[in-house]
C-alpha cells in the first residue's frame, strides 16, 4: 500500500518536472485529486509521518542491542613478537654459585625469538537485573514510538482533510465570483439594450458599470485565495510546489444532513465523512469510549508503561551482578627461524564474577526519587491531556451540532435568494420592477451562496477535527507503513 502511495506521488513529481516549461495553470490540467487520494499521499509524502517511521525502525534497533545483553560475548585474539635482541635481566649470581659474592649481578636472557600467542574468550551475563528489565524496556519503548507514529498519521491526515476542505472553499468563492459577474455582466448587456430602446436611463446602466467594477478587485482576490490553498495542501502532502492538480469535490452540492453525496464529484468525502458517523445530539457524549483511540493518550500511557520499567532497572542496580568467562589460549615459543606453532602449549580458564556495590554516595537514591518524581509528571501529564481532550470532543461536537441546525435554514435562505433574483429579473423585464432590485436581490444569491459553502466547510472541518478528538481519524488503523 506504502509502494502505491509513494507511486501516486512520484507520478505527479515526474509529471511535473516533465512538464515544467509549460505555464504554471495549465500543468496536469486532466489530473484530479480526491480526498483519498490526498490523504494517501499525504501518510506517503509527509516528512513528520517518514521522520516517524524511522523512530519506529530505530526502536526496532534498540531492542536488538537490548538482546544482545542476553547473549554472550565472544571475542578472539592472537598475537606474533620476534625479539631480534632476547630481553636480558640481571638476577643475583650467587643462585648459579653459592660461593658467590651476594652484590654480584650476572645477565641472563629470558625468552625466545619468537613467541605467539592466541585464543578465544567467552563472556556471560548470568544475572544483571538491568539487562533483564531492558529486554521488557525495549519492546516497550518500540511500542512508545508506534504510538506515535499512529498519533502522527492522525495528524497529517487532519491537515490533510482540512486543507483538501479549504481548496474546495477557496474554489467554491471564485466560482460564485465569477457566477456573480457574469451575472452582472449579462445584466449589463440587457440594461444598454433597454437604454437604447428607451426603456431605462442612463443612470441604471451607470449602476450596473460601478457594481462590476467593485467585483472585479475581489475576483483577483478569490483567484490569488485558490493558489494560496493549494499551496497549502501541497505542503501538508509533502508535495513540490512546482506539482499541480485539481482537487475534486464541490461544497454548494453537498448535503451534510443526507447520506446521500448528491453529486458524483462529492462521493468520496461523503464515504470518509460517514468513516466515523456524527449523529446530532445536545447532550454531551460519554469521553471514556474516546480515550482509548486518541493518539496523545496512547504514547502518554505506553510512557507511563515506559517509566515503571526505568524504576525497575534503577532498584535493580542494588541487586548483584553474577557474570561468567571461559578462557582458552595457544602460546608458542620457538627460537631461530620461525616455523609456526612448532612448540606449542594450550591451557583454559573459567571464572565466575559476584559483584556488589556497597556503597555508591546517595546516587543510587537519587536516581530512584527522580524516576518516581518522573512518574507523577506522567501522570499529571495524563490529567491535563485528558481533559484537553474532553474540552477538544465537546467543542467538535458543539460546531457539528451548530452546522445540523444551520443547514435547512442556509438551504433555504439559498432557494429563496435564487427566486427572490429570478422574480426581480422578471419585474426589471415586464418594466415593473428597478435595477436596484435585481442589484440588491443579486446580492442576497451570492451571500447566501457563500453562506451555504462556508457552512459545509465549517461542517467537514469540524468533522475532521471531531475525527481526531475522538481518536477515530480514517485510514489510521488499516495502513501498513513500512520503512526501507
Amino acid at each position: 500500500m506504502r509502494f502505491t502511495f509513494l507511486v501516486t506521488g512520484l507520478l505527479l513529481l515526474l509529471q511535473s518536472t516533465a512538464f515544467g516549461q509549460v505555464k504554471g495553470d495549465s500543468l496536469f490540467a486532466d489530473t484530479e485529486l480526491t480526498l483519498e487520494d490526498a490523504i494517501k499521499v499525504a501518510v506517503a509524502n509527509n516528512p513528520q509521518v517518514n521522520r516517524a517511521l524511522l523512530s519506529v525502525k530505530d526502536a526496532d534497533e534498540l531492542v536488538d542491542i537490548a538482546y544482545s545483553e542476553v547473549y554472550p560475548n565472544i571475542s578472539s585474539s592472537m598475537s606474533y613478537t620476534r625479539n631480534f635482541e632476547v630481553p636480558v635481566n640481571f638476577i643475583p649470581a650467587i643462585i648459579f654459585d653459592q660461593n658467590a659474592d651476594p652484590d654480584e649481578l650476572v645477565p641472563v636472557a629470558f625468552g625466545t625469538d619468537n613467541n605467539w600467542q592466541g585464543g578465544f574468550t567467552v563472556t556471560q551475563n548470568i544475572f544483571r537485573g538491568e539487562v533483564f528489565v531492558g529486554l521488557s524496556t525495549s519492546e516497550i519503548f518500540k511500542t512508545v514510538q508506534q504510538e506515535n507514529l499512529r498519533a502522527t498519521t492522525q495528524q497529517i491526515i487532519t491537515q490533510a482533510r482540512v486543507a483538501y476542505y479549504q481548496v474546495l472553499v477557496a474554489k467554491e468563492q471564485l466560482r460564485l465570483q465569477e457566477a456573480q459577474i457574469r451575472r452582472i455582466e449579462q445584466n449589463l448587456k440587457e440594461n444598454r439594450a433597454r437604454q437604447q430602446a428607451g426603456l431605462v436611463d442612463e443612470y441604471a446602466v451607470l449602476q450596473l458599470e460601478v457594481q462590476l467594477s467593485n467585483q472585479r478587485p475581489q475576483l483577483i482576490e478569490a483567484q490569488y485565495a485558490v493558489d494560496e490553498a493549494y499551496r497549502g495542501l501541497k505542503v501538508a502532502l509533502g508535495l513540490p510546489l512546482q506539482v499541480d492538480f485539481e482537487v475534486k469535490g464541490n461544497l454548494n452540492a453537498f448535503d451534510i444532513v443526507s447520506e446521500d453525496a448528491g453529486a458524483e464529484e462529492n462521493a468520496q468525502i461523503k464515504r470518509i465523512d460517514q468513516m466515523n458517523p456524527f449523529i446530532y445530539q445536545r447532550e454531551e457524549e460519554a469521553m471514556s469510549s474516546f480515550m482509548d483511540e486518541r493518539g496523545d493518550l496512547r504514547i502518554l500511557d505506553a510512557r507511563l508503561n515506559l517509566n515503571e520499567k526505568e524504576i525497575q532497572a534503577v532498584k535493580s542496580r542494588f541487586l548483584p551482578t553474577i557474570t561468567a568467562s571461559y578462557n582458552l589460549q595457544w602460546s608458542a615459543a620457538e627460537p631461530g627461524s620461525p616455523t609456526f606453532f612448532e612448540n606449542n602449549t594450550r591451557f583454559q580458564t573459567l571464572g565466575i564474577n559476584v559483584s556488589l556495590p556497597i556503597f555508591e554516595g546517595f546516587k543510587r537514591m537519587a536516581d530512584v526519587q527522580r524516576a518516581q518524581i518522573a512518574r507523577k509528571d506522567i501522570e499529571e501529564q495524563i490529567r491535563a491531556a485528558e481533559l484537553s481532550a474532553e474540552n477538544e470532543v465537546a467543542s467538535a461536537a458543539e460546531e457539528l451540532n451548530k452546522s445540523f441546525e444551520t443547514a435547512e435554514a442556509r438551504k433555504q435562505a439559498l432557494e429563496q435568494a435564487e427566486e427572490g433574483y429570478q422574480r426581480a429579473l422578471a419585474r426589471l423585464e415586464n418594466g415593473i420592477g428597478s435595477q436596484l432590485e435585481v442589484t440588491d436581490a443579486e446580492v442576497q444569491v451570492r451571500q447566501a451562496e457563500v453562506n451555504y459553502a462556508l457552512m459545509v466547510f465549517e461542517y467537514l472541518s469540524a468533522k475532521a477535527q471531531y475525527d481526531l478528538a475522538t481518536g477515530q481519524v480514517p485510514y489510521v488503523d488499516t495502513m501498513e507503513m513500512e520503512v526501507e
